[in-house]
């Protein structure tokens, strides 16, 4: 209670000029981080995008599968990107930096803080403070998408490449959900409820694929890019 009090007492303090005054100089904090971004994203050349939940443990078999997705498309000459932090982001990492392949990382600055992980290049790592500057990172500088189990944070990143694709924003990049335990509920919730609303339609069906082991989570991108040349998302 005392630390509430204190926000309303530092809040009360100042007047509403002074914080949009606060606000306006934030640009140039997003502005330095969109520019770090797309320096040293741009020279990185093609890569999949692995998101999951930062909860996961290293003993998970969803930890291992990732280790091994990551680890099959480095061999394949794409680079890896993750959050940067622990769980799925930590074993995208690992299997693509045991495979030589690039290893990057996008951390995010936490109230409780995430650490970044260990198998991120040292080249490779980007901190960031705003969700939706590295959001658009991830969107930029991905040629595909692989979504394991995670919470909302894996939710948001989901429906963000979704939406964009949807709505043309982006190119049409395949999109893999691994784990068909995990995700069945939510997308059989998608197609007898979003689709028979008319909220989406059923080519919007078709922007996914659901599997559930590393092979065929990898060949999914591999089969998608013998038939389209890889390019920058926008």
């Amino acid at each position: 209670m005392a630390k509430e009090d204190k926000i309303r007492r530092s809040f009360a303090n100042k007047t509403w000029q002074e914080i949009k005054v606060k606000d306006s100089w934030q640009i140039f904090k997003m502005m330095s981080e969109f520019v770090d971004g797309f320096e040293k994203l741009a020279k990185i050349g093609p890569c999949v995008s692995i998101f999951g939940s930062a909860r996961t443990p290293d003993k998970h078999k969803y930890y291992q599968m990732t280790v091994d997705i990551a680890r099959l498309l480095a061999e394949k000459g794409y680079g890896v990107i993750s959050g940067g932090g622990p769980g799925i982001m930590e074993a995208a990492n690992k299997g693509a930096y045991e495979a030589g392949g690039k290893s990057v990382g996008l951390n995010i600055e936490l109230p409780h803080e995430q650490f970044h992980n260990r198998y991120i290049d040292r080249d490779k790592l980007l901190e960031f403070n705003y969700f939706f500057v590295r959001k658009v990172m991830f969107m930029k500088y991905s040629q595909g998408y692989i979504v394991m189990p995670g919470g909302f944070g894996t939710m948001d990143e989901l429906f963000e490449a979704i939406t964009l694709i949807q709505t043309g924003k982006i190119g049409r990049f395949p999109i893999v959900l691994v784990g068909t335990e995990y995700w069945k509920g939510l997308f059989d919730w998608v197609e007898k409820t979003m689709l028979s609303n008319a909220y989406i339609s059923t080519e919007d069906l078709k922007l996914y694929r659901m599997v559930d082991t590393a092979e065929d989570a990898v060949d999914h991108i591999l089969r998608f890019y013998e038939k389209y040349l890889l390019k920058p998302n926008f």
